[in-house]
């Protein structure tokens, strides 16, 4: 029989050095919940993060009374589930201590059936201050571990970093895009599960071999019994069977069912098939009655990390299915600094707009969380590959045993859990942290270990191996044994010299690559920089006027105001922006110009950098940036904001990640057009080249045929900017590149000659007009003169077809709006209740436009 269950919703919470009780959401946090008491004000308004920071220096105080009916109360187990304590926390069940937690990230489960009682049942859970805990162990210690990201300042600690002691979400002690909100509370559903007899713990469908032939699987059954009991197991799924009988003995037992499947249905990355998933039903019977039962949905695929040696270094490519991946995405950071904000359907809008943009890979970053199911499942959804971090960034750690065994069962309990979903490509260790150490070279590294004595430091690095290079390897090798594991983000291999350490200019390994923003380099140097798989590298921009008016009033509507410097975490973000934007665009006309600007020039940057990436396949086989989204309302590197508000570098991004993309670059005089194909058939079309001047006269215009192996990645057409260009004004002009497969345009693109501070703008009209027929929900956007990023905008919220994109005379663009939709998992047609439409020139100052 299944586990029958009571949900603990209705909670009531306080601090424990007072006496008022308030009402609490479980799931939920004491933040969340003292603002919907109206204790505090908003969190995230102006800077009231700053004012809010005693939150973390008190114990609080969770509890429950519920009552077993006496069906219940007669069975064999009575156990009380957390999926999540935050952090520190005793469990008191009717008075007596029953459950102490120390792991966010763990699971926790205890049998209470022997101190439930008849009638009212009480559970308190007193979480004790994370700040309070974890200062003794740093004296303890008696040295400071390097927390590059931990914000002890703000939270009043001084230098005090704490954070590396407690197996907590890193970002919640700030980051450099995010605030300092060290968070307590019960945030993971929790309950009561009764059971009799035997009940399945755990199923898992490890895949030994799959090719298009066969899929020879195991199924490894976790049954926990109370009794003795002999039994029959089944499993079922796309209406096969197998099936076992065993004698189950009192307590815990682990059984393996060779399973087969010919010519199975496999799982296919976004863009290279569909993403088949089956249904394994197991059943465990006794004498025709089912005694227990469980489910779990998987993908069938193989998944190879390779890392060959070639003549430039060595690759770095994930291989699906013996077919080698390009992978395009993003770095996912958690949606909210209160988790329990994260909704069903804001999981659902992340995960369809990477979808949306053309992307088949995410990394879920080290220093949030393990996500929860939905995320994965969502992912295994719609094909998108999963680099999973372990939960450790930026940060050296202690290496005691309470903390290494601790470190050990979160790592167990997070495999266990994840290790069905097929979108799970690979386990890496940690973020940074080889690179920021770098133990083998003194001159390398950001300057930690100089830090230290060298007695010290071959100490904080063996307790760092004892956890990368020991505990969790060997954890993904007995609890995920097919998946491949990386030991640190970024990392050229475990050659315990020099040479292991990553740096923008290594040949092999993963790079992180900064130059660009960090040291104020040009946009241009992401062109000399590739690595075999870029994993992190990002630029700036604010989020919409919209946005910005949630955090900001109307006074602190200026670039160095008290409120817009608390919502940018980088020291100098801001003036990077700026600086940035002095170099390559003109004067904004007011501030929210400035805002809408700095997202046209995060998006050029990111451009840059795609671009750059993509036609340097096969040696460059990955573009991950930074980042994906927001976990609060703030000017960062995301290319969606905390509302799910689509910036320009999204709708970039969905044009550069097509499946088949031109890229035009210049190299010098030299232009070239490639073609980067991502699919695994050949194609043939028709390239189409026209360069106009910004009236929208076609000044030159010829066509040459193509034909591309699949997988391709070739120059069509290569030429002198001169012999393009002839006698016309390089700033007046625009060349235009279409890629025509069967009488339609798979892709186009646009190349400039100049910068866009240069370019000659005209003030265009732009208009807007509905198509007939489309019920409001499609537009034509055309210009009477050249048009640079063009940005429709409306106050429903939802997502264009295409935006901030450029217009040329005569050359309309057809665009739809898709409305966000909660509880649906796609966006849909919608018409918009207002339309706003600017260009770069309505949004420079007045005399840049000639």
């Amino acid at each position: 029989m299944e586990p029958k269950v009571i949900d603990l919703k209705d909670w009531l919470f306080k601090a424990c050095d007072e006496g008022e009780w308030l009402t609490a959401q479980v799931p939920g946090c004491v933040h969340t919940d003292l603002f919907r008491s109206g204790k505090i004000p908003d969190p995230f308004y102006g800077t009231h993060e700053h004012e809010l920071q005693w939150i973390d220096k008190k114990d609080w105080e969770y509890e429950t009374v519920f009552s077993i009916s006496e069906e219940l109360g007669a069975e064999s187990r009575l156990e009380l589930v957390f999926d999540g304590l935050d952090t520190y926390a005793d469990v008191y069940v009717n008075g007596e201590l029953t459950l102490t937690a120390d792991n966010m990230f763990r699971r926790w489960r205890v049998d209470i059936k022997e101190r439930i009682v008849s009638g009212d049942n009480r559970i308190s859970v007193r979480f004790r201050s994370p700040i309070l805990e974890d200062l003794p162990k740093l004296e303890r210690l008696g040295y400071t571990l390097p927390a590059a990201n931990d914000q002890s300042v703000l939270g009043g600690l001084e230098d005090k970093k704490v954070s590396v002691f407690a197996r907590k979400a890193p970002y919640h002690y700030g980051w450099d895009w995010g605030p300092r909100f060290v968070t307590s509370g019960i945030w993971r559903p929790c309950r009561i599960e009764a059971w009799s007899g035997a009940r399945i713990s755990d199923l898992y469908i490890r895949q030994d071999e799959i090719s298009p032939e066969s899929a020879q699987l195991t199924a490894i059954v976790t049954i926990e019994s109370v009794e003795a009991l002999d039994a029959e197991l089944t499993l079922t799924s796309e209406g096969l069977h197998w099936d076992t009988e065993m004698s189950l003995n009192p307590g815990t037992q682990i059984i393996e069912l060779p399973v087969s499947i010919t010519n199975p249905k496999l799982w296919w990355s976004r863009g290279l098939g569909e993403p088949n998933l089956y249904t394994f039903h197991a059943s465990l019977k006794q004498k025709e009655s089912i005694v227990a039962s469980a489910s779990v949905r998987t993908g069938l695929r193989s998944v190879k990390l390779i890392r060959d040696a070639d003549e430039t270094g060595t690759s770095f490519y994930f291989e699906l299915n013996g077919i080698p991946v390009y992978a395009k995405g993003a770095n996912h950071i958690p949606n909210d600094s209160f988790l329990p904000e994260v909704s069903d359907e804001r999981y659902r809008h992340e995960i369809s707009s990477a979808a949306e943009a053309n992307m088949n890979m995410l990394r879920g970053w080290g220093g949030g969380i393990y996500e929860a199911d939905i995320f994965y499942e969502l992912c295994d959804e719609y094909g998108l590959m999963v680099w999973q971090d372990f939960m450790f960034a930026c940060s050296m750690y202690p290496g005691d045993k309470l903390f290494l065994a601790n470190v050990q069962q979160e790592a167990e309990d997070n495999l266990t859990r994840l290790r069905n979903h097929p979108s799970i490509v690979l386990w890496c260790g940690n973020n940074e942290i080889d690179l920021a150490w770098a133990h083998y070279n003194e001159n390398a590294g950001w300057g930690w270990k100089r830090q230290y004595s060298a007695e010290l430091r071959e100490k904080i690095w063996a307790d760092y191996e004892a956890i990368f290079h020991k505990i969790l390897p060997e954890a993904v090798a007995r609890f995920a044994p097919v998946a491949e594991y990386w030991p640190s983000s970024p990392l050229v291999s475990l050659s315990r010299d020099e040479n292991q350490h990553a740096n923008p200019r290594r040949t092999s390994g993963d790079i992180h690559y900064w130059g660009v923003w960090h040291n104020k380099e040009p946009f241009d140097n992401y062109n000399v920089y590739v690595g075999r798989f870029m994993s992190e590298y990002g630029f700036q921009s604010f989020p919409e006027p919209k946005t910005v008016k949630t955090y900001a009033d109307e006074e602190s509507m200026t670039l160095e105001s008290n409120i817009m410097l608390a919502h940018q975490k980088h020291g100098s973000g801001n003036q990077l922006i700026k600086s940035y934007m002095d170099m390559y665009t003109k004067e904004p006309r007011d501030f929210e110009s400035f805002l809408y600007m700095s997202q046209l020039q995060q998006a050029e940057a990111m451009k840059t950098a795609i671009e750059a990436h993509r036609s340097r396949k096969p040696y460059c086989m990955g573009t991950l940036y930074w980042q994906m989204n927001d976990c609060w309302p703030v000017a960062s590197w995301s290319g969606i904001d905390y509302f799910g508000r689509w910036k320009a570098l999204h709708y970039l991004v969905k044009r550069s990640f097509r499946d088949v993309s031109l890229v035009i670059t210049q190299k010098g005089d030299t232009v070239s057009v490639h073609l980067i194909s991502d699919v695994s058939l050949p194609l043939q079309g028709t390239l189409h080249l026209r360069l106009f001047n910004f009236t929208g006269d076609k000044l030159q215009e010829f066509s040459l045929p193509v034909q591309a192996e699949a997988q391709a990645s070739v120059i069509l057409y290569q030429s002198s900017s001169v012999e393009l260009l002839g006698n016309h004004d390089p700033a007046a002009v625009v060349l235009l590149a279409e890629l025509v497969q069967a009488g339609a345009t798979t892709d186009s693109k646009e190349h400039y000659f100049v910068k866009d501070k240069d370019l000659k703008l005209c003030a265009p009209t732009v208009t807007v007009t509905e198509v007939p027929g489309k019920g409001g929900t499609t537009f034509n956007v055309a210009c009477n003169s050249f048009a640079r990023q063009v940005w429709l905008s409306t106050e429903t919220e939802g997502i264009f077809s295409d935006n901030f994109f450029d217009l040329i005379p005569g050359l309309p663009k057809m665009v739809s709006f898709l409305q966000r939709s909660p509880g649906e998992a796609r966006f849909l047609p919608s018409s918009p209740e207002t339309l706003s439409v600017r260009s770069l020139a309505d949004c420079v100052q007045t005399e840049s436009i000639r």
